[in-house]
């Protein structure tokens, strides 16, 4: 039995990465590793009528990273890596009973899978849909997002409030203690990362990105979104889900329904989800999807607690092969 496998008999969280951590080349370990994972991979690419898995293994980078196709990528390797998990641990006579699963951003739609409330087809479908609304919003009103380290969040929302003058620009994702990512129009973002750095930011960085996520300017994918979901039939979870905005446990359909109701307008706060999943009794989270991204962030909230992944249970890391 593996070290991972042997962990799982402990207090579990299950955590899924969001857009930004793909990389071509993602899930073709697995795909080669795991029966399992290789059926996620075919059914995507039956369900979306292309290859997907093509995509995902080969590129190239510039398709992958449309966030059309990213979207419906990074959903398909991170449950390809679960069920991948899942056979592993099953083939050691082990079971995986997390006490909670979460997310950051549109991995909270990977959750929603983890936890079956949605099977994965219509959630591949959904973040297709999430995908391209939010391209087009991302069209209608241009923006972009910065991360930004070393300021905390009451100084990030006043300097945003100062720099509303140059347009929309707010909070969008509170990922650890002192790192932050910002998001909005061109204008005051660019004005927002100014005053960073004068009001002592250690670093700012635009990031690789022409849409405005987690801010107001998805208002339009939102309403779209929301439309979508409304015809979606949605199952209890069957482990409690963590949600983005508000960082509390969702336990029932209409919680859910509420949270996914404007998730690509409202913040993720991260910080206040993982602490919450410690509240609840998780001393191990097993970050389950391309990279490590959210394992960094977990170790920053709570050093106390432990991180593992996919090669802890004997599987292949999904990470660039740079990053190895």
């Amino acid at each position: 039995m593996s070290f991972g496998v042997e962990r799982l008999g402990e207090r579990v969280a299950l955590v899924f990465p969001g857009q930004g951590s793909q990389f071509v080349g993602m899930g073709k370990a697995l795909y080669d590793a795991s029966a399992r994972a290789r059926r996620v991979f075919d059914q995507a690419d039956e369900a979306l009528g292309f290859s997907l898995s093509r995509l995902s293994f080969h590129g190239p980078a510039a398709e992958l990273d449309d966030t059309i196709n990213t979207q419906p990528a990074i959903l398909t390797v991170s449950v390809a890596a679960l069920e991948a998990l899942r056979e592993t641990v099953e083939a050691a006579g082990g079971r995986i009973q997390p006490v909670a699963v979460a997310g950051h951003s549109l991995g909270e739609f990977t959750a929603l899978v983890a936890a079956d409330v949605l099977d994965f087809p219509t959630a591949l479908h959904l973040v297709r849909e999430r995908g391209r609304l939010m391209k087009e919003a991302g069209e209608e009103r241009p923006g972009g997002m910065a991360a930004v380290i070393g300021l905390d969040d009451d100084q990030l929302a006043a300097l945003c409030d100062e720099a509303a003058a140059a347009g929309i620009i707010s909070i969008a994702n509170a990922n650890c203690p002192g790192q932050t990512v910002i998001s909005g129009e061109v204008g005051a973002l660019q004005r927002a990362m100014d005053l960073a750095l004068e009001r002592g930011a250690r670093k700012v960085a635009r990031l690789g990105i022409s849409i405005a996520s987690h801010s107001p300017l998805m208002g339009r994918a939102s309403v779209g979104l929301g439309e979508i979901l409304g015809r979606i039939p949605l199952r209890t979870p069957q482990a409690p889900i963590i949600a983005n905005a508000t960082g509390r446990a969702m336990t029932t359909v209409e919680e859910i329904r509420h949270e996914l109701a404007d998730h690509v307008e409202r913040p993720v706060n991260w910080t206040r989800s993982v602490r919450e999943m410690v509240e609840a009794g998780a001393s191990t989270f097993v970050e389950i999807g391309p990279g490590q991204v959210l394992s960094g962030l977990i170790r920053r909230i709570n050093r106390d607690v432990a991180t593992l992944s996919l090669a802890d249970f004997g599987l292949p890391e999904d990470r660039p092969a740079r990053a190895r």
